[in-house]
């Protein structure tokens, strides 16, 4: 009997034991993470954005945004004033995008609009055709941006809309000085031809009629024999002059280009048709001119500052946009005559 009622309490004690066990809750350790687990986590943690400081939020945020539209890259002086722009942006830390209209004054058009939409702060234009930009003065006043013309002003016989600026050379002042230097070289008589830029440009139209007005007040002695349009572009002037050459031979004393690579054009002609005795007269005072001005081809050029028009335009814009327009809505850069006496300034 007492190993009966001894078997007995190890059994009833060894139940109270696993209800026991039952009753308490498990407790169990995390295994460590498989290794490609381990992997996805970090692609995950590597995936995920990262952040911008606060610091680098604020550098971006005091970036002015300034979009500048050219109308031609091809064009040799238009690309200095690119140049010219862009330079002035990377000094003055400004956030700078450049769109080439390409000479097409419905694509310019809709550049300048698609700035406007992406809320540019300035917008600074070389325009395709000075006739055409009512509309897009319109736009930029609507959205209430600053918008500088440089080089080529679309409002000259009037008074620039408001919010509107230019910032360029008295172009008419460029043909005076042409045809003075030609009329001195000339002796006062003889005859001219004339090759004109773009005729939708304010320039070629102001830089030819200041040859006329000269000739008018001070040369009435001197004939003008033609003048065509060569686009500003060396090769149609080659081709032209070619023609000049044949139509007037002996007859022509001068050449004016409205540009240098015109002008340069001209001497590719004379020089094959082995004439030396026509003075050709450009402007801009690009390298090759003044390298040809040097040679003696050619007899001068006028210097236009690409970095006068083209940085005082952007520090326009710039000054709007801190809100510090300036009181003249119009900025007048100076030409210089370049000639044998001075090119060696301009090397």
């Amino acid at each position: 009997m007492k190993r009966v009622f001894a078997l007995l309490f190890c059994m009833i004690l060894a139940l109270s034991t696993v209800a026991c066990n039952q009753g308490t809750p498990a407790t169990t350790t995390a295994a460590p993470p498989t290794t490609a687990a381990a992997e996805a986590t970090t692609a995950a943690a590597e995936a995920a954005p990262t952040q911008p400081s606060l610091a680098s939020n604020d550098a971006a945020a005091a970036k002015v945004r300034i979009s500048y539209a050219c109308a031609d890259f091809n064009n040799t002086f238009q690309s200095y004033l690119v140049d010219a722009a862009r330079a002035f942006a990377e000094e003055n830390n400004i956030d700078f995008t450049v769109t080439d209209g390409q000479q097409d004054v419905v694509k310019q058009q809709d550049q300048v609009k698609a700035m406007i939409e992406n809320k540019v702060e300035a917008v600074v234009m070389c325009p395709a055709d000075t006739s055409a930009m009512d509309p897009v003065t319109e736009a930029a006043q609507e959205a209430g941006i600053p918008l500088v013309y440089v080089n080529s002003n679309p409002y000259s016989s009037g008074q620039m809309p408001a919010g509107t600026y230019y910032v360029g050379s008295d172009e008419t002042m460029a043909g005076i000085m042409q045809m003075e230097k030609a009329g001195e070289l000339m002796g006062g008589k003889g005859n001219v031809c004339i090759l004109i830029g773009d005729p939708g440009y304010e320039a070629s139209r102001q830089r030819t009629d200041g040859i006329k007005q000269v000739i008018a007040e001070k040369f009435p002695d001197v004939m003008v024999l033609a003048e065509e349009t060569a686009n500003w572009q060396r090769e149609r002037a080659v081709s032209i002059t070619e023609n000049w050459l044949t139509a007037y031979g002996d007859q022509i004393n001068a050449i004016f280009g409205n540009n240098d690579e015109m002008a340069l054009g001209a001497i590719q002609a004379l020089t094959a048709a082995g004439r030396t005795d026509v003075i050709v007269i450009g402007i801009d005072a690009i390298p090759d001119a003044v390298k040809a001005i040097e040679a003696g081809t050619m007899a001068a050029s006028v210097f236009q500052d690409a970095v006068g028009q083209a940085g005082g335009a952007m520090q326009i814009a710039l000054d709007c946009v801190k809100n510090s327009p300036p009181a003249e809505q119009v900025k007048w850069v100076p030409f210089i005559l370049v000639d044998g006496s001075n090119y060696q300034e301009y090397k």
